[in-house]
């Protein structure tokens, strides 16, 4: 069974920093972009950064210069450093790999993690 699992949620001071992690585990014959979303209470699931398999990154605006992503092959493993927290960031974090999973399929599939929770406190 494929899946990913995330890891390094908590609860910070603003000004803080945090590290998570996203493995993905299971039957799986490549991972192609790997990202992470964040939703807030009330608020529409939005990307904050994503990364491709060569390691070309995106990061939103709103994050830019504090958020770094980056990803290990090797361990099927996205990262997702944060730095400078601020109250906004709070919400649940959401890891996302399209990964190939079908043996000789190019098809690739959409898969998420089951969220982190990250709160900044002022």
């Amino acid at each position: 069974q494929v899946q990913l699992v995330e890891s390094g949620g908590g609860l910070v001071q603003a000004g803080g920093s945090l590290r998570l992690s996203c493995a993905a585990s299971g039957t799986i014959f490549s991972i192609l972009n790997m990202a992470w979303y964040r939703q807030a209470p009330g608020k529409q699931r939005a990307l904050v950064a994503g990364i491709t398999s060569g390691g070309s990154t995106n990061i939103t605006d709103s994050v830019k210069g504090r958020f770094t992503i980056s990803r290990d092959n090797a361990k099927n493993t996205v990262y997702l450093q944060m730095n400078s927290l601020k109250p906004e960031d709070t919400a649940v974090y959401l890891c996302n790999a399209k990964m190939r999973v079908i043996r000789f399929s190019s098809r690739a599939y959409d898969f998420w993690g089951q969220g982190t929770q990250v709160t900044v406190s002022s």
